[in-house]
């Protein structure tokens, strides 16, 4: 065999396993790509998919259906409000107006009033609100009238009354008096609450700059809910909730004050 041949085969050898370490390395690299690529995938996914929004806190269902909802309210009770502006607390006497009470104290104790704007405010005058801020809820105790109470207590200043439209006509909205409206009782707006002791301190500073003739428009309210109100009149206070308290004491009432809407 020439030296040439020799040589040729040594050669051809040596590219061979040159070419098997070669395809040995890259096979060993390529066969770890797909691990790292689904670390780094995984990985990115970790950081760049978001998490889904946290749904708002829903409405309680039982207010869809106001026949079932005809709570009897105890003699005295109180109400919590916690708002925009900050707390105060209702005292409430059945014996003043009945049927008024019952009907407060259904819809606070279903949450009704959570969420809602104080919608209407008018200086020395009243401060008023009991639409829903949930359209389905609006709509649910539309036509839910309760028939109206002899008028007991005047309309002072911190007392809270149900609005009406006409006789017989209280439904949900209520107005806190901000100032004395004694001739309100003629018209048939009875009370059946009084805003506690230094409540009417936060009662007074609901925004009230937007006018009464500029206000929004319930019908609207009604339909959109509190989006409508956002939008149109982002300076509206709000009740972030109105929670019922286990006792109330029986004379609260004359040092506290309250004010309401008429209509």
């Amino acid at each position: 065999m020439s030296l040439r041949c020799k040589n040729a085969r040594i050669g051809v050898r040596l590219f061979v396993a040159m070419m098997v370490a070669t395809l040995g390395t890259w096979a060993a690299a390529h066969a770890q790509a797909p691990t790292t690529a689904q670390k780094s995938g995984a990985g990115q996914g970790t950081t760049t998919k978001k998490a889904p929004a946290t749904a708002a806190r829903s409405y309680d269902r039982a207010l869809l259906k106001p026949s079932l909802l005809k709570d009897k309210a105890p003699e005295h009770y109180q109400v919590k409000f916690v708002t925009t502006r900050g707390e105060f607390t209702l005292a409430v006497t059945r014996a003043w107006a009945p049927l008024g009470a019952d009907r407060f104290y259904t819809l606070v104790k279903h949450h009704f009033y959570d969420n809602a704007s104080i919608f209407r405010v008018v200086p020395s005058f009243v401060a008023q609100f009991g639409i829903s801020a949930y359209p389905p809820i609006t709509a649910a105790w539309r036509g839910t009238d309760i028939k109206d109470d002899p008028v007991t207590q005047s309309n002072k200043k911190g007392y809270i009354t149900f609005a009406t439209s006409g006789p017989n006509t209280r439904t949900t909205q209520v107005f806190i008096n901000l100032q004395d409206n004694a001739r309100l009782d003629k018209m048939g707006f009875a009370p059946f609450g009084v805003v506690e002791g230094d409540g009417m301190k936060v009662v007074t500073m609901f925004y009230d700059q937007y006018g009464d003739d500029a206000g929004p428009d319930q019908p609207k309210i009604e339909k959109q809910g509190k989006p409508y109100l956002d939008k149109g009149w982002p300076k509206l206070d709000t009740i972030k909730s109105a929670t019922l308290l286990t006792s109330a004491p029986a004379a609260a009432s004359k040092s506290a004050t309250a004010t309401k809407r008429p209509q």
